[in-house]
């Protein structure tokens, strides 16, 4: 059977390889679990259980597997040391704790205390897989990010498959071949992902688009068809897939 561990970390960063000069190619945040499949005094190689994803993880004293009973509700959730008192830190949209205690306003948990107001239950679906993208508006471009402090465009679309209790791969080149149904560009609508080699974007309506974008770095709304266009001119690269879920 197979041992998993959970993140107790805010973020922690996964490198290609074990060395901190490594690419880091995604990153786990805080409530996602792991398998350690080798392991030294610095680092351990791992699988991410959400995604299979593998990579190497700085060594530190992670908790044991812990199955989460919420998850976090908007960009940023502060954490507190006792009940709406001195703040301790900040965990990321998606991040999924377990529960141990509670007062009227707030739970407790391994890493703190936190609002019930930023929370819901494990198990809650949006009936808008997207509906809360707009929060990550503005959040600066990170390659490999997947969190408020940075993030990339495949983790954008990521997180809230994740967040809605579904599975989708990490990477766009990944994603693009995941997904089975194509629609035309003439005929896209609210939802549709929208696929260039190594890239991507979610369509906000039939106009307007929101990516995490490197040349601009930071999360932008765009019109579908400029930012086609943009690309096109700049990277050389076509749209290689509209995908509708």
């Amino acid at each position: 059977m197979i041992k998993y561990f959970t993140n107790n970390f805010s973020v922690i960063n996964l490198y290609k390889k074990p060395s901190l000069k490594s690419e880091i190619v995604t990153q786990m945040i805080y409530g996602e679990s792991f398998s350690i499949s080798n392991k030294s005094k610095k680092w351990l190689k791992i699988k991410i259980k959400e995604d299979n994803y593998k990579g190497y993880i700085l060594n530190k004293k992670y908790s044991s597997f812990l199955k989460p009973t919420h998850k976090i509700n908007l960009l940023k959730a502060k954490i507190y040391k006792f009940p709406n008192k001195i703040k301790k830190g900040e965990i990321t949209f998606g991040s999924k704790i377990r529960v141990i205690d509670q007062n009227s306003k707030s739970f407790k948990f391994a890493g703190g205390w936190i609002s019930k107001q930023d929370v819901k239950p494990i198990l809650f679906k949006e009936k808008d897989l997207f509906r809360k993208i707009t929060y990550f508006k503005n959040v600066r471009y990170k390659w490999g990010g997947k969190s408020f402090k940075g993030i990339d465009c495949s983790a954008l679309v990521q997180i809230f498959f994740n967040f809605n209790n579904k599975f989708c791969p990490r990477d766009a080149k990944d994603q693009v071949k995941y997904f089975k149904k194509n629609v035309k560009l003439k005929n896209i609508k609210k939802n549709d992902i929208i696929y260039w080699k190594g890239h991507v974007a979610v369509a906000l309506s039939n106009k307007k688009l929101i990516h995490a974008y490197g040349p601009m770095k930071k999360t932008v709304i765009m019109d579908i068809n400029q930012t086609i266009k943009r690309i096109e001119r700049t990277a050389k690269l076509s749209v290689i897939g509209i995908k509708r879920l």
